[in-house]
């Protein structure tokens, strides 16, 4: 009997709880669904039901205002702000209803209760500020939190506030804001900044800018902390104003003694992805005089070498050979230098065309004690350099070695495709295609666009001409480019593109020989190839490429923002699947005049 009475209740206890789910969902979904009159009937079963649930309240409470029923949402609310356990979240949609009835006098008064509230409890600051801001009292919401805050310190709404200021463009008081949640250690760095980098832009003369310099100043002359020279380093980044960061990144570096370079590294690393060569040898020079850790110096050396070589007359490589060999001479050929030995063996065979020094120097440092991704390093390094003296078969056992060794690294993935390149410079088209098929889902997706690319390249060509004899020629051009004799290769192309024409192998030479004259700084035939990929190629898979090329080249080179605009444009629209598509959408902002996150 007694058994039968608990299943009994739990039975009408399941069947309760699911009436309760279903009509739940129903009021929610006919309210979401604009039919208020249906909404308020469930809503009605609801409150009766479940008096203290505050959300069914509120949700008939808004269907009396949608259906314009003022004085029942006005009773109603009156009723429960009469029971002991009223929250004062209902003085607010009071005050809101009388709002909706442009009755501002009695909304006030309605407001004030529910600020009065904050005064006997300090922890309805969070629910009294969060309904103010759901319905845009903002002044009101700003009075909550901040009431709140000083009744209780160790309640912190900033970031509550830092949004409603935003919202109000109060963007001074904001920013202080996001900066007292980094300053007392509140949230992470990154969180605020991701913030604040909503409201700032690359120009340093943009008042927002202006103003967070001005607040960041503030805070450094108040409390001399190394947090507001990092913050002000990072936002010179943003405005690429790589010297200015520079004077902030030397005074953290001198005042936190010990510190390593990173930030300095990291920072030169910068400039000179940016091409900001005169920066990034001012950074780079300092962690050389500045540094007594001999890798961070020995780094930065190799990068002042790197822009000397931006500009690579036969005095300049005269002079770097003599750089390369005072840094062996200095740092000799040990494992904790193989920077130096894969960056000289590099100068040596792709600027001096000497690749057999570069091979014995290799081999020696392949005898030296280092673990497994160093190793692949070496490899890798000594097989492309193989692979420019034309010694295929020895480079493909060197990428085969790695690609087996670190088969669910980006480095193995790298390795494979080196395999299917070098297979294709070889003219081993087959195997080649083996290879790019696997890595056509690589977890790195210039890998995969990559062998995407090669892998239609070769199928494609093979399918049209049996013989290929034109992808042979591609793959000769290929590996001259890869050589660095540029205009050998572009005689290979050009040859491709006079003697078979309308084949599909000649949007691919276009593109090839387009982006080669762009290194020859041969700027209008450059663009003449990819005008021609984009007015006959356009349903092709390089005509993203041709587009963005062509962005590239008004913004950065020619000089023409709305016919770079243009093309950026067309990616974004045309070619939302294409691999250029975050970059295009950023420059097409950029050159609009947006702020970028």
């Amino acid at each position: 009997m007694l058994l039968r009475y608990f299943l009994f209740l739990i039975s009408f206890l399941l069947y309760q709880f699911s009436a309760l789910a279903q009509e739940d969902f129903l009021a929610k979904q006919y309210f979401n669904d604009g039919d208020f009159e249906k909404a308020v009937v469930f809503y009605e079963k609801l409150v009766e039901a479940n008096p203290r649930r505050t959300d069914y309240a509120e949700g008939l409470v808004a269907c009396y205002q949608q259906l314009e029923r003022y004085d029942e949402a006005e009773n109603f609310l009156l009723e429960k702000l009469n029971e002991s356990y009223a929250f004062p979240t209902f003085y607010i949609e009071l005050g809101y209803n009388h709002t909706l009835q442009n009755h501002p006098e009695k909304a006030t008064e309605f407001y004030e209760k529910a600020i009065e509230k904050i005064e006997d409890n300090p922890n309805f600051g969070y629910s009294v500020g969060y309904r103010f801001q759901q319905y845009a009292v903002l002044d009101y919401a700003i009075r909550a939190f901040k009431r709140a805050m000083e009744l209780k310190p160790d309640l912190n709404y900033d970031f509550q506030l830092a949004r409603i200021y935003g919202e109000q463009g109060e963007i001074e008081k904001m920013y202080q804001s996001y900066l007292n949640l980094i300053w007392e250690g509140r949230t992470s760095r990154s969180n605020v900044l991701r913030n604040i980098d909503d409201f700032i832009s690359e120009d340093p003369n943009n008042e927002n800018n202006v103003l967070l310099r001005k607040v960041l100043l503030k805070n450094a002359q108040k409390n001399a902390d190394l947090l507001w020279n990092e913050l002000l380093s990072w936002l010179f980044v943003q405005q690429k104003q790589y010297s200015s960061a520079f004077n902030q990144e030397k005074a953290i570096y001198k005042r936190a003694e010990g510190i390593n370079t990173d930030r300095l590294e990291n920072l030169g690393q910068i400039a000179l992805d940016d091409k900001d060569f005169e920066s990034a040898t001012d950074i780079f020079q300092y962690i050389v005089d500045n540094s007594e850790e001999p890798r961070s110096k020995l780094n930065a050396q190799l990068h002042l070498i790197d822009i000397e070589l931006e500009n690579p007359t036969p005095k300049v490589l005269d002079a770097v050979e003599k750089q390369f060999e005072d840094l062996v001479a200095e740092y000799g050929n040990q494992s904790q230098t193989l920077q130096l030995q894969i960056a000289y063996a590099n100068f040596l065979t792709f600027k001096k065309e000497q690749p057999e020094p570069a091979i014995k120097m290799l081999k020696e440092s392949l005898e030296l004690p280092m673990g497994r991704m160093a190793l692949a390093y070496v490899k890798l390094a000594l097989g492309d350099i193989l692979v420019f003296d034309q010694r295929f078969n020895e480079a493909l056992i060197l990428f085969t070695q790695v690609q087996k060794a670190l088969k669910n690294d980006v480095l193995g993935q790298d390795a494979r495709f080196k395999v299917a390149q070098t297979s294709f410079y070889k003219g081993d088209f087959d195997w080649a295609l083996t290879q790019l098929k696997v890595l056509r889902g690589s977890t790195s997706q210039l890998i995969a666009n990559d062998a995407m690319q090669l892998s239609l390249l070769i199928s494609d060509n093979s399918l049209e001409d049996s013989t290929q004899t034109a992808l042979k020629k591609y793959a000769r051009a290929d590996l001259l480019a890869y050589q660095n004799k540029n205009q050998q290769a572009i005689a290979e192309l050009e040859d491709i593109l006079q003697n078979h024409k309308g084949e599909k192998i000649e949007d691919e030479a276009l593109l090839k020989q387009a982006q080669l004259l762009e290194e020859q700084k041969e700027y209008e035939s450059a663009e003449f190839n990819y005008q021609k990929i984009v007015e006959f190629y356009a349903d092709g898979i390089l005509a993203d490429d041709a587009h963005f090329a062509l962005g590239e080249l008004y913004r950065n080179i020619l000089n023409q923002p709305e016919k770079a605009k243009s093309h950026y444009e067309k990616i974004i629209y045309n070619y939302q699947d294409s691999y250029y598509f975050p970059q295009a959408r950023t420059n097409f902002r950029r050159l609009r005049g947006d702020a970028i996150n």
